[in-house]
Order: structure tokens, then C-alpha cells, then sequence
């Protein structure tokens, strides 16, 4: 086995643990921070493909400033330990099914022959110029309406978080 395919798969386990994990800690600050292991162990998988920029900005960006917004909206919120209710029987005849067949798929689509050549790590175009130039001018719109949705959420939450305060001239 080759150095990076261990690597690969270390990072592998590491993202898998760490979903697994962000989905069974019943407190919010606890699976954010299982998010934040999974976001380091996908920018380590975008070293290994070679995309040291999507890597910097996995980190950066996701890693750093969106789950920074997540703790930050979870401690306004003030959300403390999750209440475990028992499931809804259409979750369990849907989800069970569901997983089995993605599952299946998944594997078919793994194990089927690919038929195309292999190409070697940074063969790709992506410098960082190419992709200011589509991210900065191309998909400007797009790129600006989601960052004035990200602020419209955040306010949203600042809204729901408040705690109602008393009128003045009103009795209570």
C-alpha cells in the first residue's frame, strides 16, 4: 500500500468517526465541534488530490469562520442538551429502505469499472487566479446573494433568540 492511500484512508476514518459522532452527541457545542474534525480531515483529502487552495479555504473559510457562526448562533441560542424522543415509525419505513439502497448504489457505483484513464495529482487546471476570475466575476450575483442570505439568517436568529422584553405602560 502506498503512503498516500494510507493517508487517504486515515482522513477517511477520521471523516467517518466524525460524522458518526456529530450525529450522536446529544449536545449542539459537541457536534459542532465533530464538524470541525470532519471539515480538517476533507481539506487534509484535498491536499492529498493535490488542490492546496481548496484545502487553505476548507480550512479558512469552513473550518474557521462558518463554524465560528455556528457556535456563535448555538450560544445565542442558548440550546442546551437535546431531548431524545423516541422516532416516528415513517422515519423507520422510509430511512431503513433508504439507506439500503443508496447503500447498494453507492457500492455499485464504487465497484463498477471506470473506463478512463488515470490523471495525475495538479494535472488539472485551478490556480487561484482561475478561480477568483469565475468566483469574482462570473458568479458575482450569485456569490453576493448568499452572503446577504447568510446575514438575513443570522439576524433571523438574533430575532428568535431575544427574549421578549416588557412595555413600557403595559402591566404585566
Amino acid at each position: 500500500m502506498s503512503f498516500h492511500l494510507i493517508l487517504f484512508l486515515a482522513f477517511a476514518a477520521v471523516c467517518v468517526g466524525g460524522a458518526v459522532n456529530l450525529l450522536v452527541q446529544r449536545h449542539p457545542i459537541n457536534s459542532a465541534l465533530s464538524l470541525i474534525a470532519v471539515m480538517g480531515a476533507l481539506s487534509g483529502e484535498y491536499l492529498l488530490l493535490g488542490a492546496e487552495f481548496v484545502a487553505a479555504v476548507q480550512v479558512i473559510v469552513y473550518a474557521g469562520a462558518i463554524m465560528v457562526l455556528f457556535v456563535f448562533v448555538i450560544m445565542l441560542l442558548n440550546a442546551g442538551v437535546e431531548e431524545q424522543t423516541k422516532g416516528s415509525r415513517i422515519a423507520i419505513l422510509l430511512g431503513v429502505p433508504g439507506v439500503l439502497i443508496v447503500s447498494v448504489l453507492v457500492a455499485w457505483v464504487v465497484l463498477q469499472p471506470s473506463g478512463t484513464a488515470d490523471v495525475a495529482i495538479g494535472a488539472l487546471p485551478g490556480p487561484p487566479n482561475e478561480i477568483a476570475q469565475l468566483l469574482f466575476h462570473n458568479f458575482l450575483l450569485p456569490f453576493e446573494v448568499t452572503s446577504i442570505l447568510i446575514l438575513i439568517a443570522i439576524m433571523g436568529a438574533v430575532v428568535l433568540a431575544s427574549k421578549p422584553e416588557a412595555r413600557p405602560g403595559k402591566a404585566e
